[in-house]
């Protein structure tokens, strides 16, 4: 088995990447340390970059499809790893999971319809309800010493009352860091089994979880749920792939399955490209060594980090990440407004991270943080947020 060097740099200007080349396009100052939008600065597996360099030599990049050793590649990693099995029927195949929300809140809401979020959660999730006029109805994490818990008692009121057709679960969360457990996945379930609200479970960073947490995939909590549940996963996070836009939607409901279908068919989606397909494949068959690699690696980053702030930034909380690679920090004792934050953070501490208020109101006085980088450069940020803070 190689050994991956995840403490290599990558230079990664002017290659085109949002996170490195379009400061002065999103309003920020130059040379900045972009620890933002949530993809890695690793390198991707070497057997997914060998086959699709194998695929670029080909030379001809037609029409593609998933062939059957495609699902049972998504089917294998699913099992090994989360003891589920979807089925190759179950699967839809889109260009990503933010793609595959607007789609959902398509297919299964009518416009005015109430959709409930978490937050703070993925901004993208109210982006999308708003954007196709439906109505975002938010059960706040209950933030009680340092740590979140789902609102049970809120989310079945709220449900109830604005007569919700969907509620959207980021599991594990961002940019919380929560991992649910089973119990809790349970009373979520029996709470939208009881009201019959549909449920999109975003799983993208099903793979990240740290510790002995274990990631379930909702439908395995209950099978009533296959009824009312579409769970959005991709090994675009994992893999690192985000660019090459391949994710799979598993919808084991056969009605609600060809209404999703027949909305992408709207929008004029058809097939997706041919190296997203290749990449995604390869990845789910030979990339577990790899990844094993790299959550010691996050975990360890984690570990160091946890030990930074609490011998040399006291002042900012860091909420215990029980999974993804984003770290959602904590400033309010610092007493300062969002503005005052942002400047801190970004001229002071010379760094781009994402604002916590772009997760929702509940997400004022925080920052999230995309840890997946070497750590060399993530001590250095911790160090000059240090010096930003005491100096």
């Amino acid at each position: 088995m190689p050994l991956y060097d995840f403490d290599k740099i990558i230079n990664r200007n002017d290659t085109n990447s949002i996170k490195y080349d379009f400061s002065r396009e999103r309003g920020m100052p130059q040379g900045l340390t972009p620890l933002w939008v949530a993809d890695m600065d690793f390198q991707t597996p070497a057997e997914v970059i060998d086959r699709l360099v194998e695929t670029a030599r080909h030379g001809i990049f037609g029409y593609a499809e998933a062939k059957e050793s495609y699902y049972k590649a998504v089917q294998g990693w699913f099992q090994r790893r989360f003891d589920f099995s979807p089925q190759p029927e179950w699967m839809v195949k889109a260009p990503g999971v933010v793609y595959s929300l607007a789609v959902a809140i398509r297919a299964f809401t009518s416009p005015g319809d109430a959709v409930v979020v978490q937050t703070p959660v993925y901004y993208p999730f109210f982006r999308m309800i708003k954007e196709n006029d439906r109505r975002v109805t938010d059960s706040s994490l209950i933030y009680k010493d340092g740590a979140y818990q789902m609102d049970f008692a809120d989310l079945e009121k709220r449900i109830v009352q604005e007569n919700a057709k969907m509620l959207l679960l980021c599991s594990p969360h961002n940019p919380v860091g929560r991992v649910w457990t089973k119990e809790e996945l349970a009373e979520l379930a029996r709470i939208c089994l009881k009201t019959r609200c549909l449920v999109v479970s975003d799983e993208i960073h099903c793979d990240f979880v740290f510790g002995r947490r274990t990631h379930h995939v909702l439908t395995t909590i209950e099978p009533a749920l296959e009824e009312i549940t579409v769970v959005l996963t991709a090994p675009s996070k994992t893999f690192n792939l985000a660019g090459l836009q391949c994710s799979n939607a598993v919808i084991p409901n056969p009605e609600l399955r060809k209404r999703f279908k027949d909305e992408i068919s709207r929008t004029g989606v058809s097939q997706l490209n041919v190296m997203g397909l290749v990449a995604a494949q390869t990845a789910y068959e030979r990339g577990e060594d790899w990844l094993d690699q790299l959550l010691a690696y996050l975990e360890e980053s984690v570990s160091t980090t946890k030990q930074f702030f609490r011998e040399r930034l006291p002042q900012v909380r860091l909420v215990e990440p029980e999974g993804t690679y984003l770290l959602w920090l904590d400033f309010s004792s610092l007493n300062l407004t969002d503005s005052e934050l942002n400047r801190l953070v970004i001229d002071r501490a010379g760094l781009w991270l994402d604002e916590g208020v772009m997760f929702g109101q509940a997400g004022s006085g925080f920052q999230r943080v995309n840890m997946a980088c070497p750590r060399s450069v993530l001590f250095s940020a911790w160090e000059r947020l240090e010096k930003a803070i005491n100096g």
